[in-house]
C-alpha cells in the first residue's frame, strides 16, 4: 500500500515553481520504495468542451475537460525516508491545474490532489477531470520567476579577511600591529593587512583561477573583523581609502573578477555616532528609536559579573555589548541602510552584497533592499547569511542565494568527521538539493570553511587528502563555490581566532600539491559545464569500502566521478553502464579504457568523461 500520509506537494514552493517564463518545475514526495511510477496530470483550467467559462470550475454546465495531459515523471532522488519525483511542463497559456497519478504494487493507483488523495480505477475515472481537487498555478507572470544573475553560476569565489591577507601599505597599519605572521592571532590582535595588499596579489588570484572576490567588512570598525561598524560610508583607515577601493575594483574587473562586499545591517558598532548619541542623551536621543532599548541604564552594573544577556537592557547581536541591534522597521533606519547599499554600488560599482546575520533582519526590509539595489544594477548578486533551511528568503523577492551551510555540514560529515556513511551522505546531499528550486541551487554559495568556522584541514584532523576530496566534491556540485583564503596552500587553523591566521606568502612554505589540486579542479569546473549542472545521478554508495560513484551531466556531456574516502585501497566493481568504455581521464587529461573494475588508492579519486 502507498502511504498517503507520506505524500507531499505544495504549489508555489520548492515543489512547484516557474523555472523560466515558459517552464514549470513540479516535484512530489512519496514514501521510499512504495511508488513505481508517477505521472503529472496537467492542463488549462478553462479548456472545457462544454461550459466552464469564467473560471467557475464548479459550474453545473461545465463538462468534458479537454485540457488534461499526462507527463511521465522521473525519480529525481531518494533520502532516508522518501522518494522524490520530478518533471517539467510548459503550459501553453501560462496557467495550469494539475494533480499526480501514483502507481504502486498490485495495480494500486492513486490521484494525489490538493484537497484529497483518491483511488482511481482507470484512465476514464471521473476524478481525473475534477479540477476542484487539482493544484493550481494561476499564472506564470514573468516578474515572479526567480531570476538570479547568470554570471554567478560560473563564478569561483575567494573569501578574503582583509586584516590577514597581505600588508601592502605599512604606513597605514594600526600602531599596535604585530610583525606579519609572527605569532598566532588572538581575538584582539592586528597584523596590518589592507586593500593594497589585495591589489598587489590580484595576479596570484587570477593565476589560481579565481573570478570573484568576497570581502569581510572593509568599512570602519574598532575590531580586526570590522563587524562592529562605526561608519558604513567610510573605508576603515587601516585598510585604505576610497581611491584604494576604486583601484581594487577596477583592477579586479580588468581581470574578470567580480567583487562582493559584506553588509552588516542587523547591528551596528557601539562606537558609532548613533549609539554614542543614545549613550549621551538617553531617552532624549534622536536615535533612540533606531534601537531596541528596553530601559535605562543601558547596562545594569549590579549584574556585571553575570552573563551579558542579564546585564544588557537593550537588544544586541548574540548578547555582544559592542553590537546593539538596529531597528530596521524604523523608516529612518531603513532609508539610511538602503542608501548604504546604493552608495557602494553607485559609487564603486561593486557586483554583490553578502548580508550578515540576514535571518535576524525583517523581511520587509530585505524586499525593499532588493528592489532598490536591482533598480541600480539588475545583475547584482544578493547573498544572505542563513545557516539553516532558507526557503523563506528565496522566493525571488529577497535574496538570490544563501550560504549553503547544510551542504557544508553534509560534506564535513562524510569527508572530514566520518559521522556519515556513504549512503547517509547521499541522503543528506539529496535532501539539500530537493529543499530548494533548481534555480536556487544553481547559484547557492558553496563553502567548506570561512571566517566563522574552523578551516577544512583542521576539520579533517590534518589529513590533506581528505580535504582534497572535500574540495573535489564541492567543485563537482552545483552552486557557486568559494575558497577561504589560504585554503589552496594548506593553511590550517581551528575556530576563531585561529581560523584567521596571516596568509603565508613564502612559497617555500606552500603546499604546492594542494595548490595544484585546487587549480586543476577550478580549471575542470570552468571547462566542463556538466560539473556545474544541477543534475546528479548516484551510481554507487558503498558503505563497506566508503566509496561512491556519481555522474554529473547536462545536454552536452556526462562526467563520472569516483571517490574512495578510506585509508585503504579499494577495488570498485563498475556498473554495467560504465564497463569496457573508452573514456577521457579529465583530471590528468588522458584517454583511457575502463574495464569491469577500477582500483582507487587510499583517499583516491578519478573523473572520466564519456567519449
Amino acid at each position: 500500500m502507498i502511504t498517503k500520509a507520506a505524500i507531499y506537494h505544495r504549489s508555489h514552493s520548492s515543489y512547484s515553481y516557474a523555472y523560466d517564463k515558459n517552464t514549470l518545475h513540479l516535484r512530489i514526495r512519496t514514501a521510499k520504495g512504495e511508488v513505481n511510477n508517477a505521472t503529472l496530470r496537467i492542463g488549462d483550467p478553462y479548456d472545457w468542451s462544454v461550459g466552464g467559462g469564467g473560471g467557475n470550475l464548479n459550474a453545473e454546465d461545465a463538462s468534458g475537460w479537454t485540457g488534461g495531459t499526462n507527463i511521465s515523471m522521473e525519480k529525481e532522488c531518494e533520502t532516508e525516508l522518501f522518494d522524490y519525483w520530478f518533471c517539467e511542463a510548459q503550459p501553453q497559456f501560462y496557467r495550469a491545474r494539475y494533480a499526480f497519478i501514483l502507481e504502486g504494487k498490485d495495480n494500486e493507483r492513486l490521484l494525489a490532489g490538493e484537497k484529497q488523495i483518491t483511488t482511481i480505477t482507470d484512465d476514464a475515472d471521473p476524478a481525473l477531470c475534477q479540477l476542484l481537487n487539482f493544484y493550481c498555478f494561476p499564472y506564470m507572470n514573468p516578474t515572479d520567476v526567480f531570476n538570479a544573475p547568470s554570471w554567478v553560476k560560473e563564478t569561483i569565489w575567494y573569501q578574503i579577511f582583509p586584516e590577514r591577507f597581505a600588508n601592502g601599505d605599512p604606513s597605514i597599519s594600526p600602531k599596535n600591529a604585530l610583525p606579519w605572521g609572527s605569532e598566532d592571532p588572538t581575538i584582539k590582535s592586528f597584523f596590518g593587512g589592507d586593500l593594497q595588499g589585495v591589489i598587489d596579489h590580484l595576479d596570484y588570484l587570477q593565476d589560481l583561477g579565481i573570478t570573484g572576490l568576497y570581502f569581510t567588512p572593509i568599512t570602519q570598525g574598532e575590531t580586526n573583523h570590522k563587524y562592529d561598524t562605526t561608519d558604513y560610508l567610510k573605508v576603515d583607515p587601516a585598510f585604505g581609502d576610497d581611491e584604494t577601493v576604486k583601484t581594487l575594483i577596477h583592477e579586479a574587473h580588468k581581470r574578470g573578477m567580480k567583487v562582493m562586499l559584506d553588509a552588516v545591517f542587523n547591528h551596528i558598532g557601539a562606537n558609532s555616532v548613533q549609539w554614542q548619541d543614545v549613550i549621551k542623551h538617553g531617552k532624549d536621543s534622536k536615535y533612540i528609536d533606531w534601537f531596541y532599548v528596553e530601559q535605562f541604564p543601558l547596562i545594569d552594573e549590579s549584574k556585571k559579573d553575570r552573563h551579558s544577556k542579564e546585564k544588557l537592557n537593550y537588544r544586541a547581536f548574540a548578547f555582544a555589548q559592542n553590537m546593539p541591534k538596529l531597528n530596521t522597521e524604523n523608516p529612518e533606519v531603513m532609508e539610511y541602510l538602503i542608501e548604504v547599499g546604493r552608495y557602494w554600488v553607485r559609487n564603486f560599482d561593486i557586483d554583490a552584497w553578502r548580508l550578515d546575520v540576514a535571518n535576524e533582519v525583517d523581511q520587509r526590509f530585505w524586499r525593499r533592499f532588493r528592489d532598490e539595489l536591482k533598480a541600480i544594477k539588475p545583475e547584482i548578486y544578493i547573498l544572505g547569511e542563513v545557516w539553516h533551511d532558507s526557503m523563506n528568503w528565496l522566493g525571488g523577492d529577497q535574496f538570490d542565494a544563501v550560504m549553503n551551510y547544510p551542504l557544508t555540514d553534509a560534506i564535513l560529515g562524510f569527508f572530514a568527521n566520518g559521522t556519515l556513511s556513504t549512503k547517509q551522505f547521499k541522503y543528506a546531499v539529496n535532501d539539500v538539493n530537493v529543499s530548494y528550486p533548481i534555480t536556487v541551487n544553481e547559484v547557492a554559495f558553496s563553502l567548506l570553511d570561512s571566517h566563522d568556522t574552523a578551516r577544512i584541514i583542521h576539520r579533517c584532523s590534518g589529513n590533506k587528502e581528505k580535504a582534497k576530496l572535500a574540495y573535489l566534491f564541492q567543485f563537482t556540485h552545483s552552486g557557486t563555490p568559494c575558497i577561504y583564503y589560504g585554503g589552496e596552500i594548506g593553511l590550517d587553523g581551528g575556530t576563531d581566532p585561529l581560523n584567521r591566521k596571516c596568509m603565508v606568502w613564502d612559497e617555500s612554505k606552500h603546499d604546492l600539491n594542494m595548490k595544484q589540486h585546487i587549480m586543476q579542479i577550478i580549471k575542470l569546473r570552468k571547462h566542463h559545464p556538466a560539473l556545474r549542472a544541477h543534475k546528479m545521478k548516484w551510481l554507487m554508495t558503498d558503505d563497506e569500502q566508503q566509496c561512491l560513484i556519481y555522474q554529473k551531466e547536462n545536454h552536452e556531456e556526462c562526467i563520472t566521478v569516483f571517490i574512495n574516502n578510506s585509508e585503504n585501497p579499494a577495488e570498485v566493481k563498475l556498473p554495467s553502464s560504465l564497463s569496457d568504455h573508452n573514456v577521457i581521464d579529465i583530471y590528468h587529461e588522458t584517454p583511457c579504457q575502463l574495464t569491469k573494475t577500477l582500483t582507487l588508492a587510499p583517499f583516491g579519486f578519478a573523473m572520466y568523461q564519456n567519449r
